[in-house]
């Protein structure tokens, strides 16, 4: 990989183009991990953590015997560093780290506990710290290794060619294509002129028509809950043309565009013939800047080869997703150089700007799916503030209601969907919706990173049940690996693809287990108690999550079911084959482990 200092980097390998997301190749890393478990220091302390903060924390993991339940990873978020290099290294804080990084690590190995720390793909961290990774991927890499680091988050903060905040918002003149009006193409006694609009045809949703030009050509901005996750064809439009020649042979084509540097309108044009594996890329680089948004003119001409007969022509920009990707595969490309044996937990954090469930299997095991789920995070005394709801992404529903219909993007052959921290032990969300924020996140197969001041948990008190639920974690750590399915909601949507902001319903949630058992999750999502009477038949489990059962016949013909309610425990055996609620209170839910009686 290589990089133009000053624009994206120069993509000379086509599997890290938009073409390949869907090749099923990685890239770097490997696959089979289960969702990582652990505690992350930021939606504890902030940029305020310490190390004797974070070794109280590790040994109240020892204590409170969490790292038997399986949460294993102490992380440093950010905050953690001097917010300078010293002499071109990252440096621990002087004051809130003064033993330095290998002294924090050591301690969490001696404990038989996991060590992580935190980095940016931009030039700063999101506090500001001037220590991002950019242009030190080598040197940081091998200082992680030689700390001993088996996780690493890294956020998206002050990307220089774009960013999930706190930059320029003129770098969308990297990330989006100029306005389009026509093209031309001449040669070989062809002339034509081809409007955008009348002969063009737009892909995906994100492009439109302006008058008579095209504009928005590029990929949606998923930060805020609004971008529903789909197929990346949908969430990248560009404009195509099919051309005709008769003869094979090189031709001129022109562009007629107007450039910007805002949200929808770029300067930077990626040309290609083709697609798939016959892409042909012509030009991928910035055009010259026009006078405003409105003034188009004619580009150079290039030179492109037509087969005889049709030819599909692209005007596209893919680079939001495609520089983000390289960022991030080039900083696992050092940490293999650096330790070629050492696989460790690599957690993409750019917030689901790119829609990193389109490519982040490639380098990643997991990656967030938007905005943090909490900015009123908490200090030493202070446990911060969760919501259950909320406008934006800070609130457990808002994660959920993304996250709850990403299943195909998540797998043990790809890695998991992030809907950020549990904020179980905040401020803000009682007993009961701690409860179902658990389950929830473990029927996602969401990483389980505890976000709490551990010191306010004892042994047998009720946040202490909820996070050491251990047949609620046994569904997020099942050997089989399979995100839940949502089968049924009681919004006349269908359930599995449709994307919910209202609250008020119950949701229904399937997970297929290894041992041939479905976990079967009844989700009040709503603030008030819902009375419905919600009945699933074992047709319609099948229906769904049949194609992802270790033995659907065995679960499909069986005469009895033994119902296990992961949170109390009670069993009672089922013969009617048909698995019901009769309300269920706010915030609440009911989930049982359904195991086919032989």
């Amino acid at each position: 990989m290589s990089e133009v200092y000053g624009n994206p980097p120069a993509i000379e390998d086509a599997s890290y183009r938009y073409d390949a997301f869907d090749d099923g190749k990685v890239l770097f890393g490997s696959k089979g991990k289960l969702p990582p478990m652990g505690w992350n220091s930021w939606n504890a302390f902030g940029s305020g953590n310490t190390a004797a903060l974070t070794k109280a924390m590790v040994d109240k993991i020892k204590e409170l015997k969490l790292d038997e339940a399986g949460y294993k990873y102490v992380v440093l978020d950010d905050g953690c560093y001097k917010p300078v290099r010293v002499d071109g290294h990252l440096k621990a804080d002087d004051v809130k780290f003064a033993e330095g990084f290998f002294d924090m690590s050591d301690y969490v190995h001696r404990n038989g506990l996991k060590f992580g720390l935190y980095n940016d793909i931009g030039s700063r961290l999101c506090s500001g710290a001037e220590v991002g990774i950019r242009g030190y991927e080598d040197v940081d890499t091998a200082d992680y290794m030689k700390w001993g680091i088996d996780f690493i988050k890294v956020d998206n903060c002050y990307n220089v060619w774009d960013n999930a905040t706190f930059s320029d918002g003129e770098n969308a003149r990297f990330t989006f294509a100029p306005g389009i009006k026509s093209i031309s193409i001449k040669g070989d006694g062809t002339d034509l002129k081809l409007s955008a609009v009348r002969d063009g045809m737009i892909t995906g949703t994100r492009a439109y028509v302006s008058g008579d030009c095209v504009t928005g050509i590029g990929t949606y901005d998923g930060t805020a809950p609004d971008a529903a996750p789909v197929k990346t064809d949908m969430m990248s439009s560009e404009l195509r043309f099919d051309v005709a020649v008769e003869t094979e042979g090189d031709y001129e084509l022109s562009v007629e565009y107007a450039t910007g540097r805002t949200e929808g309108v770029g300067e930077w044009l990626q040309l290609a013939v083709g697609q798939g594996d016959d892409t042909r890329m012509i030009w991928d680089d910035l055009l010259p800047a026009t006078q405003n948004s409105s003034s188009y003119e004619f580009s150079k001409p290039f030179t492109l080869r037509l087969k005889k007969g049709n030819n599909l022509i692209r005007i596209m920009n893919h680079r939001r997703q495609e520089n983000t990707l390289w960022s991030y595969a080039k900083i696992r490309e050092c940490f293999r150089n650096a330790a070629p044996d050492k696989d460790i937990v690599f957690s993409i954090c750019e917030w689901g700007k790119t829609q990193p469930h389109n490519w982040g299997y490639k380098v990643g095991d997991t990656w967030r799916i938007l905005n943090d789920i909490t900015f009123q995070v908490g200090a030493d005394g202070d446990p911060g503030h969760g919501a259950w709801e909320g406008a934006y992404t800070t609130s457990v529903t808002a994660q959920y209601n993304k996250a709850v219909i990403m299943d195909e993007f998540a797998g043990l052959d790809k890695g998991w969907n992030d809907p950020d921290m549990l904020m179980i032990g905040m401020d803000g969300l009682d007993e009961t919706m701690c409860k179902t924020h658990m389950t929830m996140w473990c029927m996602l197969n969401a990483p389980l990173m505890l976000g709490l001041d551990l010191r306010k948990v004892k042994t047998g008190d009720a946040i202490w049940k909820i996070i050491s639920n251990k047949e609620v974690i046994a569904l997020n750590q099942d050997a089989l690996g399979v995100q839940s399915k949502r089968i049924f909601t009681t919004k006349a949507v269908k359930p599995d693809k449709a994307y919910i902001r209202d609250n008020d319903r119950i949701d229904v949630l399937a997970k297929p287990l290894a041992d041939g058992s479905v976990a079967l999750s009844f989700i009040n999502v709503s603030t008030g108690k819902r009375y419905d009477k919600v009945s699933i038949t074992k047709d319609l489990i099948c229906e769904y999550i049949g194609d992802k059962m270790t033995d659907v016949s065995l679960f499909a013909n069986a005469k009895e079911y033994e119902l296990t309610d992961v949170w109390s425990g009670e069993k009672h055996i089922n013969s009617d084959c048909v698995f019901s609620v009769d309300g269920i209170e706010a915030y609440d839910n009911i989930t049982y482990k359904i195991t086919p009686v032989r």
